[in-house]
Formats: C-alpha cells, structure tokens, sequence
C-alpha cells in the first residue's frame, strides 16, 4: 500500500502506514464512544455531538485519506475514482454538519437560550459554512470544463490547502466541545486526553498529508 522512497528508511515508510491505520480506527472508535455517550434520539440535543463527529471526525477524515499513498483504503483505484468517492464522502460531511448545526439551534431556541455565544458555536458556524464552501469549491475538480483559464494542478493544489483549513476548523470544533459542560460532566481526567488524541492525531496526518503532495512538491518544483 505505502510507496516506500529509495532515499529513506523503510521503516519511516511502515510508520506512516501505521498511523494512517491508527487514524482510521481511532475515528470510528470515537464516533461510537460519542453515539453510546450521546444516545441519539433520547433529546434534540443528543443528535448534534454524534452527526458533528459523523461529519467531521469519520466522512471528513476519511474522505481525505482516500488520497493518502499509506493508508488509502481504496489505494488500488484511479485517481478520478478516489475523487468521485471522496466528493460523495465530503458531500455526507456537509449534510450531517448541516443538520448539526440545525439541531443546536432549533434546541436552543426551544430553550430560549442565547446562539453563538462561545468559541465552540463561533468555530464550529464559521467550520460549516467553510465546509459548505470548500465542497462547492471542488465542483470544477469534478467537470474541470466549467473553468476554463485555470490548470487543474493550479485547482487541485488550492483545493487541497483549503480542504486543510476546513479540516483543521473542524478539528478545532471538536476540541472546543469536547470543553463543552455536556463532554465534561461525563468524560474527565485521562478519559478526556483519550478522547482529544482522535482530532489531533487525525489533524497532524492530514497536514502531512496535503504538505507532502502540494505544498512540499509545490517548493521543490519553484
């Protein structure tokens, strides 16, 4: 699966598949510790924690990791395929954020309650709105004759860059409501550190990830 370089140590090749595994396990272990801790359908509530994981914890991240050269789960497939499954995936993202972000409002304007009010609801509206973006975005990706003037190398190096910031906003939404009075009164001490590995593993990853195809190759190239 890993495509080892010549120039280093195929151990380091080994790590990175090794991680990119662990990644894969820690997301949809931890979308399940948040549906046994949310227990969908018992509130409004309890429906926004699991499809904000759903979102951007298992579709996000794996539909990233399709590209991966260590730890794509359909690594054998074209490109073009990788990018048809990798839209449908960010498109399930964009729909579970949405109706996220829709249920906490809904429950807090049942409950007369304030909106947006800390840096978790401010994160996480500005992280779905970009994500709503971001996968617009891709759509000249998908039918590159709509653009025309634009390289699709250009397109899929700034697509990826912004996919990192949209990844790293959902990841930082995450771990601001993993601060949240609801994740505290349940997980505290080494539970909640356990917990908080998931998104910054996944983030480290990722970063890597795009830096090794766009931005690292981008340099070399200049």
């Amino acid at each position: 699966m890993a495509r080892f370089s010549e120039s280093e140590p195929r151990i380091y090749g080994y790590l990175r598949v090794a991680c990119g595994l662990l990644v894969h396990l820690l997301c949809a272990g931890f979308t399940v510790f948040i549906a046994v801790l949310a227990r969908p359908g018992s509130s409004l509530f309890s429906w926004h924690p699991l499809l904000m994981t759903l979102a951007f914890s298992l579709f996000m991240t794996e539909a990233l990791l399709l590209f991966s050269p260590d730890c794509s789960p359909i690594w054998k497939l074209p490109h073009k395929t990788k990018g048809r499954f990798h839209w449908i995936l960010q498109c399930l993202a964009a729909t579970c954020a949405g109706l996220g972000l829709a249920a906490i409002c809904y429950n807090k304007h049942l409950n007369n309650k304030s909106h947006f009010t800390t840096w978790h609801g401010l994160i996480g509206l500005l992280t779905v709105s970009y994500a709503v973006l971001q996968l617009v975005g891709g759509i000249p990706l998908l039918y590159h004759n709509l653009v025309k003037g634009w390289s699709l190398a250009k397109l899929k190096r700034y697509h990826a860059v912004s996919g990192l910031v949209a990844y790293v906003l959902g990841s930082s939404s995450l771990l601001l409501g993993m601060g949240s009075l609801w994740f505290t009164a349940s997980v505290r001490g080494a539970g909640w550190y356990l917990a908080a590995v998931t998104p910054v593993l996944s983030t480290l990853l990722i970063m890597n990830q795009v830096n090794n195809a766009y931005v690292a190759k981008k340099r070399f190239q200049s």
